[in-house]
């Protein structure tokens, strides 16, 4: 029988808390978080669904486990302000995990979203990167893309943050699924901070097995769908992005989607 386990543990890796591993978790840690401290999560057999809930005041997601162990680092600092004022604060939090149902694994849903993705190997998916982000400031990472916050009439701090490009033409953003999928429609909501912000008049999405679909975009808050032929890939790449003739030298993205199911 699989089983999960979670543990809290501080920068130097000293177990703070922890409990005997089960199919479904819910660690109760009474405590305020440091600086350097993380969450662990551990699975006896890479390569599984689990829905996980880093923090109560977020939503669960499911993830494809890639690790025997992943680790979500608890924000501090400049890292904090792309989440809500109300998250990892106070000395009572609440973390689950559980793996998915058959049914959940199944569905169709928006495989790219991941609001407890971080920088570099993760070992747990969706992920997001991207080969420019404004400044290297958090408020414009390449994860903000995939938390699932649609809020675009600003930019800056949460609820806010966005993938920003630092005005370079040749950006490009990759979502990688750690498996095959099969996808059979975009949505790409740009950052509506209207005047301050452009937006794309196009964009190009070049898949894993050598596919590309052009997007056609218009200067809209509201998230923009395009229904593609289906196709089983591994990751994608958003590239060539056409900014329009406009004044202002800053278009963002505030989120990408991608739906479909697990490939067959």
């Amino acid at each position: 029988m699989e089983l999960i386990k979670l543990k809290v543990l501080d920068e130097g890796g000293t177990t703070l808390l922890t409990c005997p591993a089960a199919e479904q978790l819910s660690l109760v840690y009474r405590a305020a978080y440091r600086p350097g401290d993380r969450i662990s999560l551990e699975i006896g057999t890479p390569g599984q669904y689990v829905v996980a809930q880093f923090e109560d005041t977020m939503a669960p997601a499911l993830l494809y486990v890639e690790k025997r162990e992943i680790n979500f680092h608890i924000p501090f600092g400049e890292q904090a302000i792309t989440y809500s004022p109300k998250s990892f604060t106070g000395d009572c939090h609440i973390i689950r995990a559980r793996f998915a149902t058959p049914e959940e694994i199944a569905a169709r849903r928006n495989l790219a979203f991941n609001p407890y993705d971080e920088h570099g190997d993760t070992g747990f998916y969706p992920h997001a990167s991207a080969n420019v982000e404004t400044r290297g400031e958090a408020v414009f990472a390449a994860r903000n893309a995939v938390d699932g916050l649609y809020e675009n009439d600003a930019h800056g701090v949460w609820p806010y943050q966005s993938w920003g490009i630092n005005r370079d033409p040749n950006v490009a953003l990759t979502l990688d699924f750690g498996r095959p999928v099969t996808l059979d429609e975009l949505r790409l909501t740009l950052r509506a901070d209207f005047p301050h912000d452009s937006w794309w008049t196009e964009a190009t999405v070049l898949f894993s097995d050598g596919s590309k679909e052009v997007l056609s975009l218009q200067k809209s808050a509201a998230p923009q769908r395009f229904s593609i032929a289906p196709r089983t890939v591994t990751h994608l790449v958003l590239c060539d992005l056409k900014k329009a003739d406009d004044p202002s030298p800053f278009p963002a993205l505030t989120q990408i989607e991608a739906w479909g199911t697990e490939a067959q």
